[in-house]
This record gives C-alpha cells, sequence and structure tokens, in this order.
C-alpha cells in the first residue's frame, strides 16, 4: 500500500520544494496539509489536489491515512511538531535544522527508535546526482591512488541569490500566526545577543558543514574557529588528520556560491553546489595535473530525489542518508563551535 503522506507547514518551501515533489511521486499519496493560515492552506490544497485541509498539525495527526509527515514551519517550532507526529507513530522529514541543542535533538532521535520510525533530516545536498558521482569519484582516487594522497580540504559558503522558482507556488497575504508551542533557541549558556546568528548559523551553514562530513568523515573534531556573531565564520574540521576549513558568509550580494574541494598531493576534486532552490544538480570538476574535467550532468533535482528516498525508506524500512540519528553530531558541532566563541 502506498504510504500516505502530509505536508505541516505550506509556504513557499514547503509548496516548492516539498509539496511538488511528493505529489509528483507515484509510489505514495498526498493525503492532508496542515497550516494556521487557513486561505493559504485551502489555496495550496487547491493547486496541488490535496484532498483534505487541517488547521493544526494535531488534528492533522488524528487522521488515520497520514502514516508520515513532512514538517517545514518556523524552525523553533519544528521541534515539538515533530516529537508529537513521531510519538503519534508517524515516519517525519523535517527541515533542517531538527533542533536548537544536542538534548533537544537527542530527544526526538530517542522517540523515533523507541516507534521504529523513519526519521529523516532535509540536508538534501546528500541527495543530490553530483554529490554521488563525486562521492563515486572519490573513492576511485582513494582506491588507485592516481592523485597521490589526500592533504586537505576547503568549503564555502557565500549565500547569495536562492535561486527560487516564482511559479510554482502560490501565497497569501495572511500574517504568519503565533500560538504554536516553540523550543528555546539556544543552549542555557548562550547569550540573548547571539541566538539570532546561531539561527542563521543553523539554518544556512549546517548544510555545508553536514556535508563535509558526508563526504569527509562523520566525527570531525574542531581545530580552530573564528566566529561573528551574525554566524559569518571561518571553521577547521579536523577529519582524522585531514584539516578542511570552511569560509561562511551569509548575505553577500550576487550568485550564490558553495561548494567543497578535496585537494590530493597531484590534484583535487571539486564539488560546485547550486543555488539551494535551484532545479540542477552539482558541478563535479576533476584537476589532473593542471587539467580540469567537468564531470556529466543530468537533469535531476536533490528536493525531488530527497522525497523519493524518504517514500522508499518508509517503503523497505531503509536508513535515510541524513538520518536523525546522524544529524545530531551537526547541532554538537555548532553548539561546540559557539562555545568556543563565549568562552574566549
Amino acid at each position: 500500500m502506498r504510504p500516505g503522506i502530509a505536508i505541516i507547514g505550506t509556504g513557499m518551501v514547503g509548496q516548492m520544494c516539498h509539496l511538488a515533489n511528493f505529489a509528483a511521486n507515484p509510489a505514495c499519496r498526498v493525503v492532508a496539509i496542515a497550516d494556521l493560515r487557513p486561505d493559504l492552506a485551502t489555496a495550496a490544497a487547491k493547486k496541488f489536489g490535496i484532498p483534505r485541509v487541517y488547521g493544526t498539525h494535531r488534528e492533522l495527526l488524528a487522521d488515520s491515512e497520514v502514516s508520515a509527515v513532512v514538517v517545514v514551519t518556523k524552525r523553533r517550532a519544528t521541534g515539538p511538531i515533530v516529537l508529537d507526529a513521531l510519538n503519534s507513530g508517524r515516519h517525519v522529514l523535517s527541515e533542517k535544522p531538527m533542533a536548537y541543542t544536542t538534548v533537544q535533538a537527542a530527544s526526538l532521535v530517542e522517540a523515533a527508535r523507541r516507534q521504529r520510525l523513519v526519521y529523516s533530516i532535509g540536508y538534501m545536498k546528500r541527495h543530490d546526482a553530483g554529490v554521488a558521482r563525486a562521492l563515486a569519484e572519490l573513492r576511485r582516487l582513494r582506491t588507485d591512488g592516481s592523485l597521490g594522497r589526500v592533504v586537505g580540504a576547503r568549503g564555502w559558503c557565500f549565500g547569495g541569490d536562492t535561486g527560487r522558482s516564482h511559479d510554482n507556488f502560490v501565497m497569501t497575504g495572511e500574517t504568519r500566526p503565533d500560538g504554536l508551542e516553540l523550543w528555546q533557541d539556544g543552549p542555557d549558556w548562550m547569550p540573548g545577543t547571539m541566538r539570532p546568528g546561531y539561527d542563521n548559523f543553523l539554518n544556512v551553514f549546517s548544510h555545508i558543514i553536514n556535508l563535509a562530513r558526508y563526504v569527509l568523515g562523520s566525527s570531525p573534531t574542531i581545530a580552530e574557529s573564528t566566529l561573528e556573531n551574525t554566524g559569518a565564520a571561518r571553521i577547521t574540521l579536523d577529519f582524522d588528520g585531514v584539516a578542511c576549513t570552511l569560509d561562511l558568509v551569509n548575505g553577500s550580494e550576487g550568485a550564490w556560491r558553495e561548494g567543497l574541494t578535496i585537494d590530493f598531493e597531484r590534484g583535487a576534486l571539486s564539488i560546485e553546489l547550486p543555488p539551494p532552490f535551484a532545479e540542477q544538480e552539482a558541478e563535479v570538476i576533476l584537476d589532473q595535473g593542471g587539467q580540469r574535467t567537468r564531470l556529466m550532468r543530468e537533469g535531476s533535482w536533490a528536493f525531488r530525489r530527497q522525497a523519493d528516498a524518504f517514500v522508499a525508506d518508509i517503503v523497505e524500512q531503509g536508513t535515510p542518508l541524513a538520518s536523525g540519528e546522524d544529524s545530531v553530531a551537526d547541532i554538537a558541532l555548532a553548539e561546540a563551535i559557539w562555545k568556543r566563541r563565549v568562552s574566549g
């Protein structure tokens, strides 16, 4: 039987990146949506042909046809809603960040483990077909030794134009409502003046940190970090002796620039990521002795592949590429980086 998917939160990202992709997947049924903005929920349901609309996530979770939910709400409300969904026995895909503290994140992972549920976090870059090609190429290079050993890595994110489409979502003039349960937006030790920057750091820069862990190793240590209250940073992570320096700046003008380069003794492998909402794959560039080759791209989209993978994981009880359990490490790293700033 095809799983019944429901979307909680029907704003731009909820519609464009999630609702549209699940609605296009014949292996599932999108049976319901929930949003505190009734006009927006009704308009989105009409656009995508969704049969049922609910005003709150708790009303939606009472629907027996819902077997899995996608949570795309304001960041501080994500954790409480995910916890309700997991406790009700629903599989979950939630946008990142999954939480603001490791304690919060661990409580969600424990709820999913207790119920034996699929719990996936929206690090869609792990699902990018270009990233998959880069991983295959990296394995080859490490096996055949043609470029020598890995000597270091560099990552960057200079946030600019997000590349969003303007024709595949609807919006209304409704004000975002209050009344949602919100989790604390940082650890107890974090001053309130730092929390907006911490929020931005988790929302934007956790992607490239997560991708570096996916490519280079899941459990790096922090070698160095320079951090501003805005969330801009230069961070060096140590992956078992391989240093990866990340330059992170948000709000730059012009094109979105984000990527990761792995340096070898005699060349390099680079992943140039598309803007977050652009329907295109990452570019992979192989530098061998100064000769640069771009690996062939196809026409897939990371968000579509992420949606398809979530449905497949539900059906097959698979482990997500970006599982909740693995993603706790991103929150722990963010906490540790910001605590270094507080501690001086």
